[in-house]
């Protein structure tokens, strides 16, 4: 299993996925008609070849970002990060007017297609999801036309990308030989759970309560014990938690890895020799949830894996077309951007008034004068800016030699391994 540093994920999947965000139920509306020397929601932040981008979108974009906390941000703070979101709802704007003119939009049924996944990724009933809009002064239509705006940016990057060659062989073995700490299995286990959830997470949950969810777990316990019963199919019908879809997958699990997400009893129970190989455990509580696991295979000893080992050759091959993929369309940007006529008036404001911070504050607020919040409200520089469109901040990882960006595992999606 390649202890995988892969560049963040791929630049095709989070254009959309991180402009997802941007249009999930979760923004904000701002607050008041402004104050004598504050910008107000319908004036003009920054214009991208005529057309305009409001300080009411600037608000949203930066709340959803803060996560809650641009209330604990001083004036200066709000100052640089409003800059920084309005930089990046410059760049996307800049990217979906070069996906009209590519001919990159798309149709009334993939906008619709992509709606109702988001709905149902959601877990809400439909009341809730549109209370959730609802509540966050977020129409229909405004959700309609961001997902529109963000599934054009991203056919506009697989257009562009598209002519990506196969990296030659020389390549991929110079990748290779200059990562070896990257290709190793590791010792630890492949895992698949049965989550119960007794929490309430306003997410439609079926257990809300723990009566609700003991029930359930005695339910779980008495299928399991049935004669051909299947634990994927278990898992689809009765986990709460993402890898249901999978059949309760988590995918493989390094040893450390499993003592952080589970505990060290856990971690060791798995080790063990004692414990078979397609075993299903009681229901562990594991914060503050209970999981059925099933042991489905387990790495003993670290080995290294040779570019002959199952899955490795083609893990290669893939980081370097993505990491090619991911310069080109940052490159791609920067020309893009280089071609628009972009006025930020936002900035210019901050640049005539050095000393007046009015427009840093949202229509109306003011923020404390002290605080430690952090004003960086960027994505990560290596991958997508949070509007959806690639950064070009990092070019290195292109080297044939470059180590791979990290990329954070989540438990219950586990990153896929070369020899799963």
């Amino acid at each position: 299993m390649i202890q995988k540093k892969e560049m963040n994920s791929s630049l095709v999947a989070r254009v959309l996925v991180v402009a997802m965000i941007l249009s999930a139920a979760i923004f904000f509306g701002a607050c008041g008609d402004g104050a004598p020397g504050t910008p107000g929601l319908n004036e003009t932040a920054a214009t991208v070849n005529g057309k305009a981008i409001k300080m009411e979108e600037v608000d949203r974009a930066m709340k959803q970002q803060a996560q809650g906390q641009d209330s604990k941000m001083s004036d200066l703070e709000r100052a640089g990060a409003r800059l920084q979101v309005l930089q990046q709802l410059i760049e996307q704007e800049v990217m979906f007017q070069k996906a009209e003119k590519e001919g990159a939009m798309p149709t009334d049924e993939e906008v619709n297609a992509e709606v109702n996944k988001q709905k149902v990724d959601s877990r809400l009933s439909a009341e809730e999801f549109t209370r959730e809009m609802e509540a966050a002064g977020l129409t229909e239509t405004a959700l309609r036309d961001t997902t529109k705006r963000a599934i054009a940016i991203r056919k506009l990057v697989e257009k562009v990308t598209g002519r990506i060659e196969a990296p030659k062989d020389k390549e991929i073995t110079d990748l290779y030989n200059g990562n070896p700490d990257l290709f190793v299995k590791k010792r630890g286990v492949r895992l698949a759970a049965i989550v119960v959830d007794p929490s309430n997470t306003g997410e439609g949950d079926v257990t809300t309560n723990d009566a609700e969810a003991n029930v359930k777990i005695n339910e779980i316990r008495g299928r399991l014990t049935q004669p051909g019963s299947d634990f994927a199919s278990l898992a689809r019908e009765f986990s709460e938690d993402p890898s249901k879809l999978q059949g309760g997958d988590l995918g493989y699990i390094g040893e450390e890895e499993m003592k952080q997400a589970f505990g060290a009893q856990v971690a060791t129970s798995f080790m063990s020799p004692q414990f078979a190989i397609g075993q299903v455990t009681n229901p562990i509580p594991v914060q503050g949830k209970a999981y059925f696991f099933k042991l489905q295979d387990r790495v003993e000893k670290e080995e290294a894996l040779t570019l002959e080992s199952p899955g490795v050759r083609q893990q290669v091959t893939d980081l370097l077309v993505n990491n090619r993929k991911q310069l080109l369309a940052a490159s791609f940007q920067a020309l893009a951007m280089n071609e628009a006529k972009i006025e930020n008036l936002l900035a210019k404001r901050v640049v005539d008034n050095p000393n007046e911070l009015s427009g840093a504050r949202p229509a109306g607020a003011m923020a404390p004068a002290n605080s430690n919040a952090n004003s960086n409200m960027s994505s990560n520089s290596n991958g997508v800016s949070a509007n959806g469109n690639a950064n070009a901040s990092n070019t290195n990882a292109t080297n044939a030699n470059a180590r791979p960006a990290n990329s954070t595992s989540n438990t219950n999606a586990r990153s896929s391994n070369a020899n799963r």
